[in-house]
């Protein structure tokens, strides 16, 4: 059992000091490191290899949690209890849930994710905005994506708030970071993939192209910013720019629904017959 008194009461000691500056991107990249805050995303680190460093956790949340403590342990990270205000002076949440972790960063070599022939993968090409980064990771993720890719006109993966959207998704996929839009649609294009642009304004329409069966191999989604959506220069790599259906009156639809509209229909394309996988396999 844990002991009942934290042993970290000071918001100026040393290694709070230290967490605390993993909320800004210069010190993560420097340290290549990032927070990953609550019970979900610490569980998820600790079961992912070599991933979780520390661990900060209240007496209280360190007794609810004792699994996961546990599971902390077992993976080699440093327990750390603090008082309920130093782990509220690391957390970047309004309402803290009492667990923050420390993590390793977690992206993958473009060329490893090349290496590995996906069959379904997302670009995220100037997306802006850290809650629709995570929250498009998070949608991959569920519609059985092999990959991500952020281009290096796209946010932070390890923004906190893009860590917390994602939910856990970011320790199940394989991630790019930093890519140029141009060479993430060359490298997936010489690798067989064929680069759908997502956009409203598209001039194919998703529907037709599900009729058609042009979508059950492997592809690429290409997505951009929500509130401007994808550069002409942008669009203009794609073999397809395709929008969403609005069937009724909605003016568009954001960011994270048409990334989960357009991924689960791939994904169902794929796994019908004569496609090229099923989200399923093992």
């Amino acid at each position: 059992m844990p002991s009942a008194t934290p042993e970290l009461i000071s918001p100026r000691s040393p290694r709070v000091l230290a967490a605390r500056r993993l909320a800004r991107r210069n010190f993560r990249g420097k340290e290549r490191l990032f927070l990953a805050e609550g019970p979900q995303a610490v569980r998820e680190a600790a079961g992912h290899q070599d991933t979780l460093v520390e661990l900060f956790a209240t007496v209280e949340a360190a007794e609810r949690y004792a699994d996961i403590i546990g599971e902390a342990r077992a993976a080699g990270a440093r327990i750390h209890l603090a008082d309920e205000q130093v782990v509220a002076d690391i957390s970047t949440t309004v309402t803290p849930q009492g667990l923050v972790g420390i993590c390793r960063f977690l992206d993958t070599p473009f060329a490893r994710i090349l290496a590995a022939r996906p069959r379904l993968v997302a670009v995220l090409a100037h997306v802006r905005d850290p809650g629709n980064a995570g929250t498009v990771l998070r949608c991959a993720d569920a519609a059985g994506a092999e990959a991500v890719v952020l281009t290096d006109a796209s946010v932070d993966l390890y923004n906190p708030k893009a860590v917390r959207a994602s939910v856990g998704s970011l320790f199940h996929l394989p991630v790019a970071v930093g890519v140029p839009v141009e060479e993430a649609v060359a490298g997936l294009r010489d690798a067989g993939v064929r680069i759908l642009a997502a956009d409203g304004a598209g001039t194919d329409d998703l529907d037709d192209e599900l009729d058609k069966g042009t979508m059950g191999g492997p592809t690429a989604w290409v997505f951009g910013n929500e509130a401007w959506g994808l550069p002409e220069e942008t669009r203009a790599l794609a073999d397809a720019v395709v929008r969403v259906p609005i069937h009724g009156k909605a003016e568009s639809l954001n960011l994270a629904t048409a990334a989960a509209v357009c991924l689960y229909a791939s994904a169902r394309a794929q796994r019908a017959s004569g496609g090229c996988r099923s989200v399923t396999e093992s």
